[in-house]
């Protein structure tokens, strides 16, 4: 849940693209992880992906109008 709320407020933020989370979308789909989408921003090892669980730490940066962010 950790990473997939993450990932989302990422993507809300304007941190990750539409597109880029459709893609995310449609490769958790063919591995039976639909709901995965969010997660996969920041679970990027093949390992993590298949388990469904983080193994790696990630760092994620991004900016929104008033902020500069740093997700650890």
């Amino acid at each position: 849940g950790k990473s997939t709320t993450t990932g989302h407020l990422i993507y809300k933020c304007g941190g990750i693209d539409k597109r880029t989370i459709e893609k995310f979308e449609k490769e958790a789909a063919e591995l039976g992880k639909g709901s995965f989408k969010y997660a996969w921003v920041l679970d990027k090892l093949k390992a993590e992906r298949e388990r469904g669980i983080t193994i790696d730490i990630a760092l994620w940066k991004f900016e929104t109008p008033r902020y500069y962010v740093t997700v650890i």
